[in-house]
């Protein structure tokens, strides 16, 4: 295999870290809403939506250049007041962080039905850090994004999700510079496959990757690899 260029080796790095920094204000969103949770169970009544209400703060101040969307994802019949629901919170006109009102009544035609996603079912099924996209996300902004989802657990159950959207451009002017030192085409996908970032127009974001010969692969973390041509 031919030698790696160090060029590979620093733009690993940087998607690594660039992903940490956005899966670090999930925990605090994950680890957040848990207390929440626990306070209620200890009470011995089910949560409803204003339990969450506390949540608010961090999600709006934690918003900014790299994370657009921000919050907690419950699962179906966790609240006795909302069979669905999502405590999320966007950056609104002009910036300002507002809060994303969608019908979640599982009666309606219009339901989303967010279980579907892989954000949702990659920590449903005990992954502990998943990064989704980047995909058209028709439910909260209309936008092409990514999504970093981790589980939120209480009373030894899983209760639904905490995650953080990027959007894809964001991420693309985040690592596109550290790629384009690397001397070959090289872009970043994650676990599934779908190329988050790349050097290369003929790999563009959204594109599905399978492994081929002639590419060298190099671990960032978080099942998400950063890929690139044999040094030639």
């Amino acid at each position: 295999m031919p030698a790696e260029p160090p060029a590979v080796g620093a733009a690993a790095a940087h998607v690594r870290a660039t992903l940490d920094y956005v899966f670090a204000t999930v925990a605090r969103v994950r680890d957040a809403t848990a207390r929440c949770l626990e306070d209620v169970h200890r009470t011995g009544r089910a949560p409803v939506r204003a339990d969450l209400a506390p949540l608010r703060p961090l999600l709006s101040a934690r918003l900014g250049p790299l994370i657009c969307g921000l919050g907690f994802i419950a699962a179906p019949q966790l609240l006795a007041d909302a069979a669905w629901y999502m405590e999320w919170w966007q950056a609104g006109p002009g910036g300002r962080p507002a809060q994303l009102l969608r019908d979640l009544n599982p009666e309606s035609s219009a339901l989303y039905d967010y279980t579907r996603w892989e954000w949702f079912t990659g920590p449903e099924d005990g992954a502990e850090r998943t990064v989704c996209g980047p995909y058209v996300d028709y439910l909260c902004s209309d936008e092409y994004v990514l999504t970093l989802s981790a589980p939120v657990h209480a009373a030894g159950t899983f209760a639904g999700v905490a995650a953080a959207d990027v959007f894809a451009r964001t991420f693309e002017n985040e690592i596109v510079p550290a790629l384009r030192e690397i001397p070959a085409p090289a872009f970043v996908v994650n676990a599934p496959g779908r190329v988050m970032a790349s050097n290369t127009a003929h790999w563009p974001p959204g594109a599905v990757y399978r492994e081929s010969p002639g590419y060298n692969t190099l671990p960032c973390g978080d099942g998400v690899h950063c890929i690139a041509l044999g040094a030639g």
